[in-house]
């Protein structure tokens, strides 16, 4: 199986999960709440950090748990761990190898701290030093570029999020996803001409704000990753601190803006980009003010909730990277100086 078929099998590992591992999770949210932690410190590296930026908004948000990320260095390299007392500490990570964070979770447990780790291997040395452990359960990933262990990592946090609350609306909604992220597959020949028309392009802004600030730093990732494209994730506000000095006209700018809180802001930006800076413009929306106003727009589902939009909207971004790797002449399974596993101290 490659990178394409990774991605579009996404609808079906998520249904699986939710099916699954839903009544694991909720047992795992009463333990938790029997320990009255106070926040969360949480460990992972590449793709698994970008997830980790979701969890900073889903459990912030929805749990009202402060979360930091952990320097993985001073529980190995430095050997000055912090103390974690009334801390959950959780790592996250596809293969559960890297010796890095599998240290912190282990340290976490001789603190005393209940600890959680999200892995797609319940038989690795993350899980077997966890407390709990939600196996995102995405089956095997063959490509190097995760895909579907990145929205399986989302899912479960979002899972956790919901049974910490024993929110049943919210519950609802999060049976939607799968069908939300089919229809963002439907898109798929307007992301491969998209793509195409951005075969010249080496280096980009990504940008995305709110619950969607993991997805601007994962679209990002995989431009790096796949098409070897120079791309600097930014949240809106951060990008106006100094960064927008970089553009000229026709700099390309990808953006992720779903109807929700923080998108008055990010038109307002967006146009600002578009009619003064003359910036090329790629925008994932459910919005037609935006799309119109793109030079490249995608749609997204129209009826999708801003705290899911990092599952669904990843998506579009995945299969842009994939088809514009293609369209740059690259293989999309082979690349450079990657490998599936990457262990790290």
């Amino acid at each position: 199986m490659g990178l394409r078929a990774e991605i579009l099998e996404q609808p079906e590992v998520l249904a699986c999960l939710l099916k699954e591992r839903m009544a694991e999770v909720r047992a795992i949210a009463g333990a938790i709440r029997a320990h009255n932690v106070d926040f969360v410190l949480l460990a992972a590296r590449g793709t698994s950090d970008n997830a980790g930026l979701y969890a900073k908004y889903m459990w912030g948000a929805f749990n009202r748990l402060p979360v930091g990320m952990a320097a993985p260095s001073l529980f190995s390299l430095y050997n000055r761990p912090p103390v974690l007392r009334n801390a959950l500490v959780v790592g996250i990570s596809q293969s559960g190898q890297s010796p890095d964070i599998v240290n912190v979770i282990s340290e976490g447990r001789r603190q005393g701290a209940p600890t959680l780790a999200i892995t797609n291997d319940p038989h690795s040395p993350l899980a077997t030093a966890a407390e709990f452990v939600i196996d995102t359960g995405a089956g095997r990933e063959q490509a190097v570029a995760a895909t579907k262990t990145y929205t399986t990592q989302l899912m479960a946090i979002a899972m956790l999020s919901i049974a910490l609350n024993e929110d049943a609306a919210l519950q609802r909604a999060l049976q939607q996803v799968p069908s939300l992220v089919e229809q963002a597959l439907a898109e798929e020949d307007k992301i491969e001409q998209a793509a195409a028309s951005y075969r010249d392009m080496s280096q980009c802004v990504v940008l995305g704000r709110g619950y969607d600030y993991a997805t601007a730093f994962e679209w990002s990732l995989k431009l790096k990753e796949l098409a070897y494209v120079v791309a600097a994730p930014y949240s809106p506000s951060d990008f106006q601190h100094g960064p927008v000095a970089i553009l000229s006209a026709g700099f390309p700018v990808l953006a992720i803006a779903p109807t929700g809180t923080v998108f008055p802001d990010l038109l307002t930006l967006l146009s600002n980009l578009a009619n003064r800076h003359k910036a090329r413009l790629l925008v994932l929306s459910n919005d037609d003010a935006v799309l119109a106003l793109a030079h490249t727009g995608l749609r997204l589902p129209s009826d999708l909730p801003e705290w899911l939009s990092p599952i669904v909207s990843v998506v579009p971004a995945q299969l842009f990277c994939y088809h514009l790797t293609c369209a740059k002449g690259y293989d999309p399974e082979k690349p450079r100086g990657l490998t599936k596993v990457t262990r790290t101290w």
